[in-house]
């Protein structure tokens, strides 16, 4: 193989292309690719950070669903317990006005058997003042004998 002015003229222009390429195409071509590296390596600790804010967010969204439930868990064992306290003063009430109802029924009962009793001794007295009179055949005065009549009352 002879070298031959053709071989070295393309070396020549191979090795200015070259110079030329490292001189004005190289650097931007580098500098792209920095910055794409850069970029892509932003973008997998942005998508690091992102995922660890998600597995935070989802760990607060958790404890403050279960917070949550206990809250409710409470409230209504709270409102349980007003509803048995409601449950046992109503029975009270209940009671306390059965009582009263029931006193007040044996009150009037006593009353009207009092009456009975008082409308029964003037029965009574008027009947014992009649047969007596219808005995003895003659008219007896009423007036005049009340306090054995009021006495035969009361022994009856």
């Amino acid at each position: 193989m002879t070298l031959n002015l053709t071989l070295v003229g393309q070396a020549i222009s191979f090795a200015i292309f070259v110079w030329f390429c490292m001189k004005f195409v190289w650097p931007p071509v580098i500098a792209a690719l920095e910055e794409r590296s850069k970029k892509i390596a932003d973008g997998l600790e942005a998508a690091n950070r992102a995922s660890r804010d998600l597995e935070l967010a989802q760990e607060q969204a958790s404890q403050a669903l279960k917070e949550s439930k206990a809250q409710a868990a409470e409230i209504i064992e709270q409102a349980n317990k007003r509803a048995n306290q409601i449950i046992d003063e109503a029975k009270e009430q209940a009671l306390t006005e059965g009582q009263r109802l029931q006193t007040a029924a044996k009150a009037e009962i006593e009353q009207d058997v009092m009456r009975a009793k008082e409308a029964l001794r003037s029965q009574v007295s008027l009947l014992a003042v009649t047969g007596a009179e219808k005995i003895l055949g003659a008219i007896v005065d009423e007036k005049a004998h009340s306090e054995l009549v009021e006495k035969l009352a009361a022994e009856l």
